[in-house]
């Protein structure tokens, strides 16, 4: 424990050069392949839209949604943030399993931090491509300015990033730990925690037990705090901390989970097999 403890506090010797090396890597996969680049733009696309027009319809026939301001096209951006965020962080990190290349970039001198590092980077690229398009179709279609949130959007950002890294380096040890028969982890843990996170309605729907639940989950804060922002307006500072705080947690406990399932990889074999 003392040992995983201090790989987490203090990393040493960290090559900029080296995580660099590992973005263009998979900067290059990127842009050497348009479905990879239309698949980023896609699916951000159609769900704006259709949700888009869904409250547009829901606005003519609900006080409610008309004094919602956006926030059901809030909450597809938001929620996309963090879906995308995640998604982004493992699918770089299954293009190394798919290509049998983890054993040779762990024996190589790249640390797994900066390995890691290297993935939440390219996760930002990934994400950017996707989410900038959707918000200006938001504005252009349903007159939604998602950046006139203004310094909230920022908090809401971080946290939801921060969630999507720890789930991302979470479900990546599970992998590495137990091959690519794992992988349909990548794409269910996240839609398995929407329900709980409250991204279209608030944690009062639930059932009492459920609340419990939910407010354990970083993300819930986030939503409850874009619906206060814009329905309400009112920015709830305390949601931010409460998020950021649990975020922290998940953070280290993620990394901690990535380097044991990485030696246990390293001991059992699995880091150079890597199939199903």
């Amino acid at each position: 424990m003392n040992k995983v403890a201090s790989e987490i506090v203090t990393h040493r010797g960290i090559s900029s050069h080296r995580i660099q090396a590992m973005v263009l890597r998979y900067w290059y996969l990127l842009m050497s392949s348009w479905p990879r680049l239309l698949e980023l733009i896609y699916w951000p696309v159609l769900q704006i839209i259709t949700w888009g027009f869904l409250q547009n319809y829901i606005s003519q026939t609900s006080g409610f949604f008309a004094r919602a301001g956006g926030s059901l096209i809030g909450a597809v951006i938001l929620w996309d943030i963090l879906f995308r965020g995640q998604l982004g962080f493992s699918i770089s990190f299954l293009e190394e399993m798919w290509a049998r290349n983890i054993g040779n970039l762990m024996m190589s001198p790249l640390k797994p931090i900066e390995f890691l590092i290297s993935l939440m980077v390219m996760s930002l690229i990934r994400l950017a491509i996707g989410v900038i398009p959707m918000t200006l179709l938001a504005l252009f279609f349903f007159d939604f300015n998602f950046f006139a949130i203004g310094l909230p959007l920022i908090a809401f950002f971080c946290n939801l990033i921060f969630t999507s890294w720890s789930l991302g380096i979470f479900v990546s040890g599970l992998v590495l730990r137990n091959g690519l028969g794992a992988e349909s982890i990548v794409w269910t843990m996240m839609f398995g925690l929407m329900p709980l996170a409250c991204v279209y309605y608030p944690v009062a729907v639930l059932p009492a037990w459920l609340q419990w639940i939910a407010w354990m989950l970083p993300p819930t804060y986030v939503f409850e705090g874009m619906r206060a922002l814009l329905i309400d307006h009112t920015f709830r500072s305390d949601l931010m901390v409460w998020s950021l705080g649990i975020n922290a947690v998940l953070f280290i406990a993620s990394f901690a989970t990535f380097l044991a399932l990485l030696r246990s990889a390293k001991r059992v074999g699995s880091l150079l097999g890597g199939g199903e």
